[in-house]
């Protein structure tokens, strides 16, 4: 095939995704997106935010491949591979939201003004014993 050819299939490809039928492809797919919360661990770690924003494009186009899933496809090692991605996800996603919360603490302290959705708690009343 000639490289034109190929570039051509390749374009016919992008705008075309064929639906998940088998466990081997669903397995292909799944450990690319270990894969790819591993990198955004390591992203993270390293507040990389070219690596992050590049994870994200890489997930979404991952969780879009992984909607045409059909139910048949999904074996135990599937499932494993699942539950695997669902844990790592979390971990990641609670990474995320401790350096939003950590930035967020900065900005305030800078601005020495509080965050406009922190619940703030009563001041507490001390009276006298009667």
């Amino acid at each position: 095939m000639n490289p034109s050819a190929n570039a051509d299939a390749q374009n016919a490809k992008i705008g075309h995704v064929t639906p998940i039928r088998r466990s081997i492809d669903l397995r292909d797919t799944l450990r690319q997106m270990l894969a790819v919360l591993e990198d955004e661990r390591h992203a993270l770690a390293g507040l990389d935010i070219d690596a992050i924003m590049g994870c994200a494009v890489d997930k979404t186009a991952l969780c879009g491949r992984l909607d045409t899933t059909v139910p048949e496809a999904i074996d135990e090692e599937c499932r494993a591979l699942l539950e695997a991605a669902r844990r790592v996800n979390e971990a990641n996603r609670r990474v995320r939201n401790l350096i939003a919360a950590n930035v967020s603490a900065r900005l305030d302290a800078l601005t020495g003004q509080p965050a406009l959705y922190r619940a703030h708690a009563a001041a507490p009343r001390i009276g006298r014993a009667r």
